[in-house]
């Protein structure tokens, strides 16, 4: 059931003055009228308050077509500064009086700060596969069980045809280790020049393995 707001406040004033009154409570006045007690305290809390019915109702606050548009031309006029410099700018030039907030969404709408995404992410579009072998080796290290005795199995994996480089099972795995696994798979293929790839690991964030890859190219 719609009704206008003052028909609305004239209800609850109704009632409250009536039950006030008579001393007969709301909910029975409520029941007398045909109205849902759900409805009712809705209107309760809606007192005094125009009918919106999630439509766009302008606020007091909200910019005017001219204030939007002195902020696009004093954009205009200094477009190397951001929304949020721009904002106290015009503060002092006596401009206009906004929020840092409201300059960004008036210059988003108007799409003038599409300047800052000139570079679209890559993110969520996988990994780019090398067209050709040994421009990525992947190394990894994990744990193999050997008789009830764990040991390290490092692998360098193309990544481009997915075969063993070089692998190699070892009692520990330390930095120096990994040095001469890569060395060994280096000497097979002496003229690659790969990218290496790993897990970010101790031992593959370590300051002597960041050098020997650079020694190495």
């Amino acid at each position: 059931m719609w009704v206008s707001h003052d028909v609305r406040d004239q209800v609850v004033d109704f009632v409250r003055r009536w039950s006030e009154k008579t001393e007969i409570g709301v909910g029975r006045f409520i029941h007398w009228l045909g109205l849902r007690a759900s409805k009712f305290y809705d209107w309760r809390v809606r007192y005094g308050c125009v009918n919106e019915h999630n439509g766009w109702v302008p606020r007091d606050f909200w910019l005017l077509p001219w204030e939007k548009q002195a902020i696009i031309n004093f954009h205009l006029e200094h477009p190397l500064e951001g929304y949020r410099r721009l904002a106290f700018m015009m503060l002092d030039a006596d401009v206009v009086a906004v929020s840092p907030s409201s300059v960004w969404r008036v210059l988003q709408r108007a799409g003038l700060l599409s300047r800052w995404k000139t570079k679209l992410s890559r993110k969520g579009t996988g990994f780019e596969q090398p067209p050709h072998p040994h421009q990525h080796w992947h190394i990894d290290v994990s744990y193999i069980n050997v008789s009830g005795t764990f040991y390290y199995l490092c692998s360098v994996l193309d990544g481009y045809s997915r075969s063993i480089v070089h692998w190699d099972l070892r009692e520990s795995m330390t930095e120096a280790e990994i040095e001469v696994i890569l060395e060994r798979a280096r000497e097979k293929y002496p003229q690659a020049m790969p990218r290496i790839i790993s897990d970010n690991g101790p031992q593959f964030i370590a300051r002597d393995f960041k050098e020997f890859i650079r020694i190495a190219g």
